[in-house]
This record gives structure tokens, sequence and C-alpha cells, in this order.
């Protein structure tokens, strides 16, 4: 254990997770299939996920104090899921029912290196909108650190966003599936987390390295964030924070999933700062969570328990 653990007042710990839910619908195969081709396939799963899910458990299941916004539908998908965000010790005040939509369902294909491609019908999820985050604007007030993904309206993200930050609360964005972002949303940032593609997007920089990422991160940073976080997948994560640049090494591991591993990370990495580490501790913290969690099939099957990490 490197250091010793700080632990800030539970009230202060709050991490508020504002995002999506789905039910994973997994197939493992040899190769991932081309455009108009059909693959046999071996194992299928069917697991709970939805990025907003997967990092409300991710944190959850490390110890942290955590609430959950989302919409689910009034099915058989939804209801599990609840119930699953309360097994693992996640506040559901704040889950919103819908009535006229399902719930949301991701379907994943997983060939024998790891890779995935995924396709996502929203369902409920696309329909949490800012009145709805209005009418729990407590849970805003209740939390220290706000973290998002971009499963749910981008309008809703800003108004989180928006309100987070007036409360002066840290909001942390996982700006994924990529999009391009407003200068607006962004200035609202505390840090943001984008992986290799989806820095190519906000920065306009192909980042195919170390050196590339720096300047995507660089970029980013101009645009008003003061901590930007890249994702390189086994390479581990770039920190870009106060002028300087630092790469922080992961794990060496055996991949056999990389599903929901950018999940975990985003969930750890506010887990950590949450418990007062620096970032530099942070990042290191959740690039051992995401290494463990690519070792595993699923999404919030996958998340490590606190006693897994050594950092």
């Amino acid at each position: 254990m490197s250091g010793e653990m700080v632990y800030l007042s539970s009230a202060s710990r709050r991490i508020l997770v504002v995002g999506s839910s789905n039910t994973d619908m997994v197939v493992k195969t040899k190769t991932l299939p081309r455009p108009g081709e059909t693959v046999l396939g071996g194992t299928f799963l069917m697991n709970a996920g939805g990025k907003g899910a997967n990092q409300a458990v991710a944190a959850a299941r490390l110890g942290g104090d955590v609430s959950f916004i989302c919409k689910t539908g009034q099915d058989i998908f939804g209801s599990q899921a609840v119930q699953l965000f309360k097994d693992e010790g996640i506040d559901t005040s704040y889950v919103f029912t819908d009535p006229d939509h399902p719930s949301g369902v991701a379907l994943i294909t997983v060939d024998e290196r790891a890779e995935n491609c995924i396709t996502v019908a929203s369902g409920a999820n696309g329909h949490l909108t800012p009145a709805d985050i209005s009418s729990v604007a407590g849970a805003i007030e209740e939390a220290e650190y706000v973290l998002m993904q971009l499963e749910i309206p981008i309008e809703t993200v800003e108004y989180v966003a928006d309100m987070a930050y007036e409360k002066g609360k840290k909001v942390i964005l996982n700006p994924a599936p990529a999009q391009s972002l407003s200068d607006g949303l962004l200035g609202r940032l505390y840090a943001i987390t984008p992986n290799e593609t989806e820095a190519t997007i906000i920065s306009g920089i192909a980042v195919t390295d170390e050196a590339t990422a720096v300047e995507a991160a660089q970029l980013i940073a101009t645009r008003g964030i003061p901590h930007v976080i890249i994702t390189l997948g086994a390479r581990g994560a770039l920190i870009y924070s106060e002028g300087r640049a630092t790469l922080i090494p992961a794990p060496k591991v055996e991949a056999i999933d990389t599903t929901a591993a950018g999940d975990v990370f985003n969930g750890a990495f506010t887990l950590a700062l949450s418990e007062g580490r620096d970032l530099e501790e942070a990042v290191r913290f959740a690039c051992q969570a995401a290494a463990i969690s690519v070792t595993r099939i699923g999404a919030q099957a996958s998340a490590p328990h606190r006693n897994e990490i050594t950092t």
C-alpha cells in the first residue's frame, strides 16, 4: 500500500453518477463480423451494463458513497437493474422509471483478442431530461463529485454540469460515446477522461502515441479544463495538469474482455479522488482497477472489489 489512505467526512465524499443503465447481451466470437458477414459465436452472456451504471457500480464496489441518477423502462430489465444497484449499496432514490420507453439494451460482440464492437438502443436513457434533474437537485447538492458520460441527452449533461459547477461541485466527464462538445460544457469540468478516439474528436489531433496524446491534452486543456486524463489502454493513462504531462503505466495483464474497462477506470478514479488522493495516485489506482477488469468477462461483473487493489 503506497501512502496512508486519507478519508474525508461522509458528506464531502459523496459521489453522484448521472448516466445510462443498459442490459448488455454479449456474444464471444473468434473475429468481429465485417458488414454483411455472419459469424458463428460461442458463449452468450446477458449482463447489467450501461456506462453510467458501470461507473456507479465500480465506485461503489471499491467503497464509494454513491448515488445514481438514471432512467429505466417499466420492464424486467429496469427492475433487475435497480435491484442490482441496491445490492451494490448504491443509493437508488434518484432512479426514474419511464412508462413509455423500454430500458436500454446493448448488443456486444467480443473477439478472441478481447476487442469489442457495441451497438446500443438507448430506450429510456434517451429520455432523461433536464426537468428530471431539476426535480432531484438535492442529489447534486449532497455530492462533492459528479461523474457523467454521454449515453444520455447532451442537453441533460450540460444542465447537470451547469448546476453542479454553480454549486461548487467537481464535475468529471467521461466523453463516451465520442462526440463534439461545446466550450460551455468543457468550461464547467474539473476533469475530462477521453480515450484515444474521443481525445482525437475533441482536439482534432490524431492520437496515436504518447507524443500526440500530450499535444491533444494540451489543446483540450486550453478549452478551460484543469485536468485532462487520456486513457491509452494497455499503455496506461496520460495526465495533463498545470502545464505538465505525466504518463501513468498500466499493470501488465492478459486481457480477455475490454468491455467496461474505461468505465471501471472512471469509477475508480472518481472514488480515489473522493478519498483525498492526489491526481497521480488516483490515476494509478484507476489503472490498476481497469487492468483487473479486462481479465474478466462482462461489464459490471468485471469491476474489482477493494481488497483486490494493492495501490
